[in-house]
C-alpha cells in the first residue's frame, strides 16, 4: 500500500487570480513506486504533512501531522512551516516562511520535492525525470544504475587501450550508530555532506556513486593502484578531518575504503571488480575502520 496519497478537491472556477505559468511539486526522495510523482498546485494553498487531512500526505515518522503549507501570494508561491517538530528547508536552509523559486529543493521531513514554475514548466519536469535516472536525489552522487553502466564502458575501453583503472568501495563506519542515536534526518545530512566534500575532489572524467544505503563507489579511469590508494587516503581524510554539524549535534564520522585496480584485463567481469574492491572494504573494516584496504 502506497504511503503517498492525494487529497481531491474541488477546482474553483472562481476567486483570485492564480500565478502566471504552471507550478508543481516533484518528488525526489526518497526511492520507490512515487518517486517523480508530480503534484500540480492547481489550488491556492496546499499543506502537506502526515494527517490524512493533508492535500499531500507523507505518512513518515519525520513528518509531523500538519507540517508545512504551499501556499500563492500576489503571484508568487511561498512556503510556511506550521510549527513542524524537524523543520521545514528550501536547498538545505531551514524556513519559517520563505518564497520558492524555481528548481527550489523543498524538504518535508526526510521527503525531499522540487518546486518547478513557470512557462517551461513541462520541459522541466521531464528533464528532471531524465536526472533522476542517473541521481541520487539525496546525495547528488550518481547512482547505482548509472555507476553499473559506467563501470562497463570504462572496463571495455581500459582493456582495448591496455590502460589501468581502478575502483574504490567505501562506507561510513558505524553509520547504524548514528541514525540509532541522533535520528535518520541526521543521517541523512552526513549521507548528504560527505558527498558534498567528496564530489569537490573528484574530476569530471571519474565518477563517484552511492551504491546502496551507507555504501559509495569512485571510479577512476587511467589511475594505478599507486594512485588509486593516494586518492583513497585523501577521501578518507576530507571525511575524517572536519567534524559534521547538523542541528547542534557534532559528529566524528570516518569510511573505510576498499582499492581494486585492474591494467586492460578483457576478461574482467564488472561484478568480479566490485566484489575485490568489496573485500578490501570489509578488510578495512576488520582491522579497525577509517582506513585504506588495496
Amino acid at each position: 500500500m502506497s504511503e503517498w496519497k492525494t487529497r481531491i478537491t474541488k477546482i474553483s472556477q472562481e476567486g483570485p487570480k492564480q500565478p502566471k505559468g504552471d507550478a508543481c511539486l516533484v518528488l525526489i526522495y526518497p526511492p520507490g513506486p512515487e518517486m517523480g510523482k508530480r503534484w500540480a498546485l492547481s489550488e491556492r494553498e496546499i499543506i502537506l504533512g502526515r494527517g490524512s487531512d493533508c492535500d499531500i500526505q507523507i505518512d513518515r515518522d519525520s513528518v509531523s501531522r500538519r507540517h508545512a503549507r504551499v501556499f500563492e501570494q500576489a503571484g508568487e508561491w511561498h512556503v510556511e512551516d506550521l510549527g513542524s517538530t524537524n523543520g521545514s528547508y528550501i536547498n538545505d536552509r531551514p524556513i519559517r516562511r520563505a518564497p520558492l523559486s524555481d528548481a527550489d529543493f523543498l524538504k518535508i521531513g526526510s521527503a525531499i520535492f522540487k518546486f518547478l514554475s513557470g512557462t517551461g514548466v513541462e520541459t522541466s519536469y521531464y528533464e528532471e525525470i531524465y536526472r533522476m535516472t542517473i541521481i541520487d536525489g539525496l546525495t547528488g552522487a550518481h547512482n547505482k544504475r548509472y555507476f553499473l553502466e559506467f563501470l562497463e564502458r570504462e572496463i571495455a575501453r581500459c582493456a582495448r587501450h591496455e590502460r589501468p583503472l581502478s575502483l574504490l568501495m567505501f562506507d561510513i563506519d558505524h553509520f547504524k550508530d548514528i541514525n540509532d542515536t541522533h535520528g535518520h534526518l541526521t543521517g541523512d545530512y552526513v549521507l548528504k555532506e560527505m558527498a558534498r566534500r567528496l564530489l569537490g575532489r573528484v574530476r569530471k572524467e571519474e565518477l563517484l556513486a552511492r551504491y546502496g544505503g551507507e555504501e559509495f563507489a569512485a571510479v577512476l579511469p587511467e589511475t594505478d593502484h599507486e594512485g588509486a590508494m593516494k586518492f583513497a587516503e585523501q577521501i578518507r581524510s576530507i571525511v575524517a578531518t572536519k567534524p559534521f554539524e547538523y542541528e547542534g549535534d557534532v559528529l566524528s564520522v570516518s569510511i573505510s575504503v576498499g582499492v581494486a585496480t585492474t591494467i586492460g584485463e578483457s576478461t574482467l567481469d564488472p561484478g568480479v571488480f566490485i566484489r575485490e574492491a568489496d573485500e578490501n572494504l570489509y578488510r578495512a573494516k576488520n582491522e579497525g575502520r577509517n582506513r585504506v584496504v588495496g
